[in-house]
């Protein structure tokens, strides 16, 4: 049967996407952009565990470049792990979430307070430094006309 019949490949020819014809999946799902200044979410205990298996599995895997592997690898040893053995993992979760949660509330205090953007209450401040030595200077210069 004929590949064009059936939606496959015309010509041989591999197709590429145009990136102006790009749209972008935030606009068009309609959710606001991301603030780069939020807090990120904190690892769970599996994911605690993940950094600390990557590790030792890259030292023991060194030809092992599949990225599923070790995630498979490091599932297996998870889910045969005692409640014990994860303990310590789980307190290291509980820790980083209490510290995303002091994250989340100053940075929820700041949007509240509207000052969003540390960069531009920054600059504000500089702004005003700066016009306050520039006031000084022409007070001063006009002293000397005197």
């Amino acid at each position: 049967m004929d590949q064009t019949m059936k939606g496959g490949k015309s010509s041989g020819a591999t197709r590429k996407a145009d990136p102006k014809l790009a749209v972008k999946k935030t606009a068009a799902k309609g959710k606001a952009a991301k603030d780069p200044n939020k807090p990120k979410r904190p690892a769970s205990a599996f994911f605690v565990f993940m950094e600390e298996f990557r590790k030792q599995f890259k030292v023991e895997n060194p030809e092992n470049k599949s990225v599923a592997a070790v995630g498979k690898a490091g599932g297996a040893k998870w889910k045969s792990m005692s409640d014990a053995e994860k303990a310590p993992y789980a307190a290291k979760a509980d820790k980083r979430k209490k510290e995303y949660e002091k994250d989340m509330a100053s940075y929820n205090k700041k949007l509240a307070a509207g000052g969003n953007d540390d960069d531009d209450a920054d600059s504000d401040k500089s702004k005003s430094e700066v016009n306050d030595e520039a006031d000084e200077e022409d007070s001063d210069d006009e002293e000397d006309d005197d």
